[in-house]
């Protein structure tokens, strides 16, 4: 495994990624963004990027709300989050950018990008896609389904599969019902998939933790979080045939 950090300017804002992917590949192979949870681009989804690239894709670990803005108060993360989606041409240009990079890396295959991303990042990769950004397919973690960017009839190009908890109170059932209207009134083809009574941040292993130290609805299921990684594989093994 080979990995590199990639330093790059949108805007005047300077934002540091990490791409990661297998060097014993030697051909072109499909590309994976990764999108990070409010708390910032951290060593979780790093760890998440090195996952994805395990199985023999090129992994990029955006980052979204600039260089050295991770935290683990909720309070400064819900501040970064409320920064960075108030300003959604801002947001959009910072996710173009990164999907530039890693459509001209040398082992990257241009036209077979997807996108990931976990609770605020789940929410960014959407709204990518409502956007009609050219990408094969989006996968969302626990992220929010409610965006001020609505789905136009036909302009989804993406597949999208969603993962939520039964039982998150961040991601309430009328949200999870509007975003199935909206998808279908979009004409856009997804997959939603609740895990019941399942909470928020499932696939990260440290959310417990944090749902106790801050007093958050937050909680890890290992079941849950297996059901969606393998669940995610098969979705990009069929999406980049």
């Amino acid at each position: 495994m080979k990995s590199e950090v990639i330093d790059y300017t949108v805007d005047g804002q300077s934002y540091s990624g990490y791409i990661v992917w297998d060097d014993a590949i030697k051909e072109k192979r499909p590309g994976v963004i990764l999108v990070h949870e409010w708390w910032g681009h951290n060593a979780f989804v790093r760890e998440q990027a090195e996952q994805v690239a395990r199985q023999g894709y090129c992994a990029f670990a955006v980052d979204i709300f600039g260089s050295g803005k991770q935290t683990d108060d909720p309070a400064e993360a819900q501040q970064y989050r409320d920064e960075a989606l108030k300003n959604p041409v801002a947001l959009e240009a910072c996710f173009r950018t990164a999907l530039t990079l890693l459509q001209q890396h040398d082992h990257v295959e241009p036209t077979q990008i997807a996108a990931q991303g976990y609770c605020f990042g789940g929410g960014v990769a959407l709204s990518m896609a409502r956007l009609g950004l050219a990408l094969r397919g989006v996968v969302s973690f626990h992220g929010a389904l409610a965006s001020k960017i609505s789905a136009e009839k036909g302009k989804i190009t993406a597949e999208l599969l969603v993962y939520t908890g039964g039982a998150d109170s961040m991601i309430p059932p009328p949200q999870v019902a509007a975003f199935v209207q909206e998808m279908q009134e979009a004409e856009a083809k997804f997959t939603l998939v609740s895990f019941p009574g399942v909470l928020h941040g499932f696939t990260n292993p440290v959310a417990t933790e944090r749902g106790e130290k801050f007093g958050l609805p937050l909680a890890y299921n290992r079941e849950a979080a297996q059901d969606a990684w393998q669940g995610t594989l098969d979705f990009y093994q069929r999406i980049f045939q």
